[in-house]
């Protein structure tokens, strides 16, 4: 269909509008600073709060993490056409040690066990750099936007060579490397176009969406449509969270409380299974000072004590995108810390008048028993050398969903919901 531009120096990589046909060509940059903004957003449009050059300029920020990120426009006949977003992040050895531990006890490959032990040998050591086309921070559809006059099989097609010759001139190829492309409601079409570039498609955790029934206007009204176990079960967590102050933050209270905040986001990421990449530690003063309104902290307090907070965008599309939290795990128990906020963020979504919650990723049993139901995510991946290959089965199976039981709190199987 196309043919498609070859890798080039280092020195030619950023040159503006390299050619692919005759109709289409692209532009790299590896700043976000250093984007065309009306360009870039004259495809993403206001829907796209995660492809925001200025938000997507925080990422770049982090001190913990070394997160290098790629920008693409595409053009069509010299019209931005589409955006492509990648991140770049190197892992050591020690993150994949973890990764297979114990999976190499019932598996009689020397090669797998000799390679296990060179990873515990060798831990500080980078192993794998991981290309993904997304946002490896945020759950959703964030890796690319093409406008509606590109065909799906077009956009796919420019997608996977582009990802080639992009990577390739990253210098990925012949390094240690895999190609991840995430996350995706429907599998991308036409299927055979990834498989024949040798993608492997799997599910990933699911998201966790909550639909706002019609005719409800306070948190209290949603759990009268539960059943009568979940409806004390609420009031039971809630009675627990007595004694806890809920302040909205103003932008000069995350400054204020910025170091707090930060010591709290970092009790929930320390326990989590896969480690990837850490926020920036102004992360949400930055966020709030672009969003204003849009983006919210909503701190618990216990004798004037920050205790958790939780942040949300109010989304364009009329939803509320639950983004990152923290809590001193010491107390969830006591006080249901975890649950309440979780309830807290439904409540501001009904106070608002959105129709949906998307509470994302993870403890997908526990966000079931407060009314989210679970929306199934693919992810594509594809190895680029004999290490990526022996990583790749242990690597999805962690981040396929692990076995859990949905429940439904509702009185109801089917109910009315807001546009």
């Amino acid at each position: 269909m196309f043919s498609f531009c070859k890798p080039v120096s280092s020195k030619k990589r950023f040159l503006p509008k390299r050619e692919l046909d005759e109709k289409f060509s692209f532009t790299l940059f590896e700043r976000a600073a250093s984007i065309p903004k009306e360009e870039w957003k004259s495809v993403i449009k206001e829907d796209k709060i995660f492809l925001d050059p200025a938000f997507l300029d925080v990422l770049e920020s982090g001190e913990h993490t070394k997160l290098m990120c790629r920008y693409v426009i595409v053009y069509f006949h010299g019209k931005a056409c589409g955006v492509i977003y990648f991140q770049v992040v190197d892992f050591r050895a020690g993150t994949f040690g973890e990764i297979l531990e114990g999976q190499t006890e019932n598996n009689n490959s020397k090669r797998l066990k000799i390679f296990e032990n060179y990873l515990g040998a060798n831990k500080e050591e980078v192993l794998l750099r991981l290309f993904t086309c997304g946002n490896n921070l945020v759950s959703g559809e964030y890796g690319f936007v093409f406008d509606e006059i590109i065909t799906d099989e077009v956009a796919h097609t420019l997608l996977l060579n582009i990802i080639d010759v992009v990577s390739k001139e990253d210098k990925l190829k012949g390094g240690l490397s895999a190609i991840l492309i995430k996350d995706f409601h429907e599998p991308l079409k036409p299927e055979k176009l990834f498989e024949e570039e040798k993608y492997s498609r799997f599910s990933v955790e699911p998201n966790l969406i909550v639909d706002i029934p019609l005719g409800v206007n306070t948190i209290n009204s949603y759990i009268e449509l539960f059943s009568k176990k979940y409806r004390n079960r609420a009031k039971a967590i809630f009675k627990s969270f007595q004694g806890i102050e809920t302040k909205y933050f103003t932008s000069d209270e995350i400054n204020k409380n910025e170091k707090k905040i930060y010591a709290l986001y970092e009790e929930i990421f320390e326990k989590a299974k896969f480690k990837l990449i850490k926020l920036p530690r102004n992360y949400f003063s930055l966020v709030k000072t672009i969003f204003g309104e849009r983006f919210k902290v909503i701190g618990f307090l216990k004798d004037n004590e920050l205790i958790a907070f939780g942040s949300i965008f109010l989304m364009p599309d009329n939803s509320v995108e639950a983004h990152y939290i923290g809590f001193k795990y010491d107390l969830n128990q006591q006080h249901n810390l975890y649950q309440n906020l979780l309830y807290t963020i439904i409540s501001e979504a009904i106070l608002e008048l959105r129709s949906k919650v998307n509470l994302g990723r993870t403890a997908a049993e526990i966000k079931t028993t407060v009314g989210a139901k679970a929306t199934d995510l693919a992810c594509y991946l594809k190895p680029q050398n004999t290490i990526s290959k022996i990583i790749q089965k242990p690597f999805i199976a962690l981040l396929q969903p692990a076995e859990w039981v949905p429940r439904n709190p509702f009185k109801e199987e089917t109910l009315t919901v807001k546009e």
